[in-house]
């Protein structure tokens, strides 16, 4: 679909938007810079002063990340050097326009078939995007559940005591507020400042219809999933798979082309659909069935391949996984159009995919044969006792299952009371991942929480309570002074819990990376979001995929929602670099219920659930006026992830407290 001017141009935007997607890792967009203040679209480069001089840059060669696409893309190899160092130019912003102009360029006499492939394709987008996008009706009901999820939850937790009002803590939240809050890592940007950039990114932008903007994205995504071999090995990609740095890109290239990223994700569905076509088809030919001679299909062809090696165990099912009646019936129509734009498959290849029931034996093995592992994450249960952990376990959430969905999102509890709190709280809310909740040590987790609760309700803490002893425990954590010897005393029989769950929960950790270096997720990138030692499973799951600088490409986006971490003497700055896009700490000041549980000998070292971690790049969100004691974080995460937008590809105004 796209000239050799064309296909450059694509290939250079797409090193521009991943080298500037590394850069927002530290300097988020919306950050205060010496800039000009009307070009936040962009980033400063590396202090190097070339790319070829710095081997952590994700344009370098090395990285693996941009010659593939590149060699895809069919772009010239003397060329390769010269724009991976415009990738990392200072001037990046005068580049993007110019890239810009040459994609709006027409080809000519062939520029008529290529309009009509612009346009099917399109057509084909914006169908697959109203599949899967969620109806009115599913959202309201979606909503009603989760709203009787927090009545019942309320009845339980509640407590008149649960939100303590200070003179020092309202000081506190108020001081982040401010414009210069130094212990905020983004201020707040302008008013209005963020929509005008996400409207309209780059005055050429207007230069290009939408149908070359989704001809571009849909090359750029075969091009990253593509399975072409290297003839350098310094080169070679170092993980099969969508890369999770691949997506930022993407992300950000669709928030410069002003495309709604369903648009993008439909694209997603599309490929990975393309996929299971086409193991379908090989599937049914003899074995030595000549193939395509031609460069655009071979190529065509391993890029749809590589969609096909993604999805794990989750897409086993090859020739039934399309029985989702929205995505079955969308495909089946699209079955003419797709089979114009991959003839590799054709239309009848397609109409089959999307009808056919198959074996799942066959299917189990055509997967196998493309490096799924095991049965994904569903099947992933402890075969074993593995350091003291009893339960790890995944539950499939939501209806976004085995179809073509190409990025994972797991949801970890941490303050339960019953199993189904494992779930629940993540049940209403709405986005287009394949979703998994994991079930942890339910015993020790109840056990702590339990405890905890028991305390709060009792007629000693109640009394402390009045008398503004828990105010003590929000100031004495954020300046260091000693407690009251009789609000020790008090806290004493939650300790050995505490420490136990405390425990299972690194160990907990270090599991949930043992998964996701096997890829039991399938190649795809991983969103990661958990409340309470929740949060404190995924941070140390982090560490672990830290200690070795390869797994850059595996997590894309991180939330932790009232941490019991410590901010001193913690690495946040590595593992702040092992996922690619935004990271969150969500805060509340006057979380005292888990200042208590945390206290022991972390006093001094700060703590994440009711404070900012003052580290490049994380964005710190305030949530204290929806967090009425720790229990809140079952019900009111999923309100919490709606403020967020994570799908928005910039951060909210850090230090800026999120209302109910």
């Amino acid at each position: 679909m796209l000239t050799p001017t064309q296909r450059y141009a694509a290939g250079a935007l797409f090193g521009l938007a991943l080298h500037q997607a590394q850069m927002h890792q530290t300097r988020p967009l919306g950050s205060s810079s010496d800039d000009d203040p009307t070009d936040e679209r962009v980033s400063n480069s590396s202090s190097s002063d070339s790319v070829s001089e710095d081997p952590q840059l994700w344009a370098h060669e090395s990285s693996g990340l941009l010659r593939p696409v590149f060699r895809f893309l069919e772009i010239e190899k003397n060329a390769w050097p010269g724009l991976e160092e415009t990738a990392g130019s200072s001037s990046a912003n005068h580049h993007i326009g110019a890239f810009f102009r040459l994609l709006s360029e027409e080809s000519g006499d062939t520029s008529s078939e290529a309009a009509d492939m612009e346009l099917a394709l399109s057509k084909a987008v914006d169908a697959m995007a109203s599949s899967i996008e969620t109806t009115p009706v599913d959202f309201e009901a979606k909503k009603e559940k989760h709203r009787e999820y927090e009545h019942e939850c309320r009845e339980k937790f509640s407590t008149p005591e649960m939100q303590p009002k200070s003179e020092e803590v309202n000081k506190h939240r108020n001081d982040q507020q401010g414009t210069n809050c130094k212990s905020c890592s983004i201020e707040p940007l302008p008013m209005g400042s963020d929509s005008k950039i996400d409207e309209k990114p780059f005055e050429e932008v207007r230069m290009l219809g939408y149908q070359r903007k989704v001809a571009v994205l849909y090359e750029l995504l075969s091009a990253c999933l593509a399975q072409i071999p290297e003839d350098n090995k310094r080169s070679g990609r170092r993980r099969k798979g969508y890369d999770a740095r691949h997506r930022m890109a993407l992300r950000l290239l669709a928030t410069w082309f002003d495309v709604k990223w369903i648009k993008m994700e439909a694209i997603e569905t599309m490929v990975a659909c393309s996929a299971m076509a086409l193991l379908k088809e090989e599937e049914s030919k003899e074995e030595g069935t000549q193939s395509p001679t031609s460069s655009w299909a071979k190529w065509k062809r391993g890029g749809i391949i590589g969609a096909a090696a993604l999805t794990g165990g989750t897409l086993m099912a090859i020739t039934g996984g399309l029985a989702a009646p929205a995505i079955a019936a969308g495909f089946g129509a699209l079955a003419p159009t797709l089979g114009t734009i991959i003839p590799v498959i054709g239309a009848s290849g397609f109409a089959a995919a999307a009808t056919a029931a198959g074996s799942v034996a066959g299917s189990v093995a055509v997967a196998a044969s493309f490096g799924a592992a095991g049965a994904g994450l569903t099947g992933t249960k402890m075969a074993r006792r593995t350091g003291s952990v009893d339960e790890f376990e995944f539950k499939a959430i939501g209806e976004n299952h085995n179809q073509g969905r190409l990025a994972v999102e797991i949801m970890v509890s941490g303050f339960v009371f019953e199993e189904e709190d494992f779930i629940r709280p993540w049940e209403g809310h709405n986005d287009n991942l394949e979703r998994y909740a994991l079930q942890w040590e339910s015993r020790n987790l109840i056990a702590v929480s339990t405890a905890i609760q028991d305390w709060l309700t009792s007629r000693l803490a109640m009394e402390l309570m009045k008398q503004g002893a828990m105010l003590t425990v929000l100031s004495t954590l954020l300046t260091a002074l000693a407690w009251p010897a009789t609000l020790l005393a008090v806290t004493d029989f939650i300790d050995s819990k505490w420490t136990i769950a405390v425990d299972r929960s690194d160990k907990a950790g270090k599991l949930l990376a043992e998964v996701l270096l096997k890829g039991l997720q399938g190649h795809r990138p991983v969103t990661l979001v958990g409340f309470s030692l929740g949060a404190r499973v995924i941070f140390k799951c982090l560490q672990v995929l830290a200690e070795n600088g390869q797994n850059a490409g595996l997590v894309e986006r991180v939330v932790l929602l009232g941490a019991p971490l410590a901010i001193k003497d913690e690495n946040w700055e590595a593992i702040r670099k092992v996922v690619a896009g935004r990271f969150v700490n969500a805060y509340s000041t006057n979380d005292w219920t888990l200042g208590v549980a945390f206290r022991a000998s972390l006093l001094t070292q700060g703590l994440a659930g009711i404070q900012p971690i003052d580290i490049p790049g994380i964005e710190n969100v305030d949530v204290t006026e929806l967090i009425e004691g720790h229990s809140s974080y079952l019900w009111v995460t999923q309100q919490i992830l709606e403020q967020l937008e994570l799908d928005t590809y910039y951060p909210v105004c850090s230090g800026t407290p999120l209302k109910p």
